[in-house]
């Protein structure tokens, strides 16, 4: 329909002509031509979220994400106008939370060592790539400014009645094109490339799921007639505006031959060197970020305890017993397959995983332990039957504290027959996160020796608690 390539990020159109990628997405905006973004964050906030000074505070895991992907965006909008892309950008609520910086501190020793955690103001305006200073404010009345270039104002003309504000724009370096009805406070504006064809469109809110554009069918909300219609409407619209805005441009793209090194002034060879110095520089962050990413999604690999199944639940249950002291290892010998055979100088013994998606988990995998058992005691180099343990990962798409009975009755009375511990695994990633945290070599033992005592579920040693809090070291960032 349009020609042009158009993506949009924090927003769904009901348009072929627009290809929607989510907010969490690393995609490239240079393969677009025109885009709509959205800085929603809402995704990073949980029910479960601590509130510090008022605001949601964001775990470790969520500040990392949440800060990674509004500099993506950032970078990718900036560069972008850069290609001499258009940018339409609409001014959501401001959402400010707090986010881990990452730096800890700690006072007093022992049991009464106290960690503080220091975070930071963060909000969804730091991933627009300009310095707006957002204020909260709210409204519908609004209107063009006297300067407003012809392109947005036909587009404002057609669409007025769409839009809300819910900041003002504070920064005199923003050069307003849409005011406030009283006040001519700063709600919209077009910041234009200095050295490309591209244009930033600030533009107040707009609600793109009315009620008439959703409906249900097979269980499945589907785009209305009306939504299409409005949609197709919108991006002919934004279409033209970009034609209007490139035409408008006083800014012609250089072309290829004119920046041949025989044209290069002298500061410019000195700029050169110098940026390809800095790009070398980013180069090597950027390997360092991945390797540190490598390995935090290796250190991460025991959260499956909490909700997986199968080789994945297998291999978090061998790494978790060897932080805890425990030599692990799967067996398979001949006809023999053992998910795991771990052992200490407190003894030796045989493991099952199994992994439930929305049950408790049931009787059946303590006659292949049993079986194993068995096994295991006819092999010449075994003098002793190993002690039995049946690891089991119970409703794991549940939240933990939303799962029910993690083994049923049933399990829980043939284990206290067998002789057979039951760990329910994410009881054995807290133990797990626990020691990593304290190191304390006595805890590891108890922890190993509860496993090596208990016949049916697993009661883990609580460590010695440290107390934890919450302090903001730097200022809020600027937006």
């Amino acid at each position: 329909m349009s020609g042009k390539r158009i993506v949009t990020i924090g927003c769904e159109l009901a348009s072929s002509n627009a290809t929607h990628v989510s907010f969490r997405s690393k995609s490239s905006l240079l393969d677009f031509d025109i885009v709509l973004f959205k800085p929603l964050i809402d995704d990073f906030i949980g029910y479960s979220t601590d509130y510090f000074q008022g605001k949601p505070s964001l775990s470790d895991t969520k500040s990392f994400q949440l800060r990674e992907c509004c500099e993506h965006w950032r970078r990718e909008l900036k560069e972008a106008v850069a290609a001499g892309k258009t940018v339409l950008v609409f001014l959501t609520e401001l959402t400010s939370v707090y986010i881990d910086t990452g730096q800890r501190t700690y006072s007093g020793t022992g049991r009464n060592q106290k960690t503080t955690r220091h975070v930071t103001e963060y909000s969804n305006y730091t991933s627009i790539p300009a310095e707006l200073k957002p204020v909260v404010a709210n409204g519908l009345e609004m209107k063009l400014a006297s300067s407003v270039a012809p392109p947005l104002a036909a587009f404002w003309n057609e669409f007025r009645e769409i839009f809300a504000y819910h900041v003002l724009i504070s920064s005199a370096n923003v050069p307003a094109a849409i005011l406030t009805r009283t006040g001519d406070k700063c709600v919209g504006a077009v910041i234009r490339s200095n050295t490309s064809t591209g244009s930033l469109v600030l533009l107040p809110d707009v609600d793109f799921y009315p009620d008439e554009f959703l409906a249900e069918k097979n269980e499945q909300q589907v785009w209305t007639k009306k939504a299409t219609t409005f949609a197709n409407r919108f991006v002919s619209a934004i279409v033209h505006m970009d034609k209007e805005l490139r035409a408008e441009s006083d800014v012609t793209t250089e072309p290829a031959w004119a920046s041949a090194d025989a044209y290069l002034l002298a500061p410019e060879r000195t700029l050169r060197a110098e940026l390809m110095a800095a790009e070398l520089a980013v180069e090597k962050a950027q390997q360092a970020k991945e390797e540190l990413a490598e390995r935090l999604r290796v250190e991460g690999r025991l959260r499956g305890l909490l909700f997986e199944k199968g080789r994945p639940l297998e291999e978090a249950i061998i790494e978790a017993l060897r932080k805890l002291g425990f030599t692990a290892e799967p067996f398979k010998d001949g006809g023999s397959e053992f998910d795991v055979v771990f052992e200490s100088a407190e003894g030796r013994l045989i493991g099952e995983a199994e992994g439930k998606d929305n049950k408790a988990v049931n009787v059946d995998k303590l006659r292949q332990l049993q079986m194993n058992i068995h096994e295991d005691l006819l092999r010449e180099s075994v003098e002793a039957p190993a002690k039995p343990v049946l690891f089991g990962n119970a409703h794991r798409l549940v939240s933990l504290d939303d799962r029910g009975d993690a083994f049923t009755e049933k399990c829980v009375a043939a284990a206290l027959t067998m002789n057979t511990a039951l760990v329910f695994t994410p009881d054995l990633f807290l133990v797990v996160q626990n020691y990593i945290e304290c190191q304390d070599p006595e805890f590891a033992s108890a922890c190993r020796q509860a496993i090596l005592s208990s016949v049916g579920r697993v009661k883990f040693p609580v460590p010695a608690t440290r107390e934890s809090t919450h302090e903001s070291k730097s200022e809020p960032d600027d937006v």
